[in-house]
């Protein structure tokens, strides 16, 4: 599957007010699912000293997941392919690379 066809099967599970005009929900939806990921990783960090479990590689990948459908969820409601942004992001990473920028400030470096 690449991921405008996930984009696809997923825009049809999108169930919240004003879905196609609302990129307010899938924002908020993504803090709120990135947040979940950082604390399975603090919370692995602070007891099992840092080491990551079978258990706990399942829950940070359902948690990407969900991450995952509210990047393509706001994609949608700005009009945005997850296929273009994929290829331009590692396209704008290559050209870092290549100018030796990977690490540094800003954005457009």
């Amino acid at each position: 599957m690449n991921f405008d066809e996930y984009q696809k099967k997923a825009r049809k599970t999108a169930v919240y007010n004003n879905a196609g005009k609302n990129y307010i929900y899938p924002t908020l939806g993504l803090v709120g699912e990135s947040g979940e990921v950082a604390e399975i990783v603090k919370r692995v960090v602070r007891d099992p000293k840092g080491k990551i479990d079978n258990i706990k590689k399942k829950e940070i990948e359902k948690e990407l997941g969900d991450v995952l459908w509210y990047i393509s969820q706001l994609a949608a409601e700005l009009g945005l392919s997850l296929d273009k942004i994929a290829q331009n992001n590692i396209k704008k990473l290559a050209d870092r690379k290549t100018r030796g920028v990977l690490h540094g400030k800003g954005n457009n470096r």
